[in-house]
């Protein structure tokens, strides 16, 4: 797999990101920068290596007909980069069917666009495939067949698709997205050590990470000693 991939994960709440107040000042108590709605796939796009972009990797899909899956561990960045690539799917005329399974979600959602809707303009998209059953995979794989539709899958271990992408994190890595993402005042008030530590205790998993910082991160200017 060439080149390692630059992901920011986090789903969880849906909200848009605060405005810079006018004359670019922001203040640094004013928001904590690792709350969901600043860290959530779509809110921060995924960062590719130098040699890689989004049209790419999009080729690479398209030269494995539609079919493909993103794969690594726990929060390295596999739903960030959905968000990413959906997008440019849709431009190069794909109609994309995004499927979010939950821990335990064993059957096919019912709410999906029924199979026979699907056709070769058609992308099936499943972030959590391995929580399906075995027979809702099977079927997903016999109906996408049928409709000559493409499928996408985000994966912890590798299945019987081509891997079109595998996401990994490090400590250098994440502490290079929080220089990018976060004001000078902000990088201030988050030591060195801190984001070593949750990366560790974390097991390298950036969501966790992220949501270990947000506890430490302080919202309010320390108190003044000598009152």
């Amino acid at each position: 797999m060439p080149g390692t991939p630059y992901p920011i994960p986090l789903p969880r709440e849906i909200s848009a990101p605060e405005q810079v107040p006018a004359g670019g000042v922001c203040d640094p108590f004013a928001r904590n920068p690792f709350a969901t709605r600043y860290v959530r796939p779509g809110a921060l796009e995924f960062l590719f290596p130098p040699t890689w972009n989004v049209s790419r990797l999009l080729d690479r899909l398209q030269r494995h007909d539609g079919w493909g899956q993103i794969c690594g561990p726990h929060g390295t960045g596999k739903s960030t980069l959905l968000a990413t690539l959906i997008p440019a799917l849709e431009k190069a005329g794909r109609t994309v069917h995004l499927v979010v399974l939950r821990q335990g979600q064993r059957r096919w959602p019912p709410q999906v666009a029924p199979l026979n809707t699907w056709d070769r303009s058609s992308q099936i998209v499943v972030d959590g495939f391995e929580q399906l059953g075995w027979l809702a995979r099977h079927r997903l794989y016999r109906g996408c067949q049928l409709q000559k539709s493409g499928l996408l899958v985000t994966t912890h271990h590798p299945i019987k698709l081509p891997v079109v992408w595998s996401t990994q994190t490090s400590l250098p890595l994440a502490r290079q997205l929080l220089e990018r993402w976060l004001t000078e005042a902000e990088r201030r008030r988050v030591p060195r050590d801190a984001v070593e530590t949750a990366f560790i205790q974390c097991q390298g998993n950036l969501r966790e990470t992220w949501f270990r910082l947000y506890d430490l991160f302080p919202t309010q200017p320390a108190a003044d000693g000598g009152t």
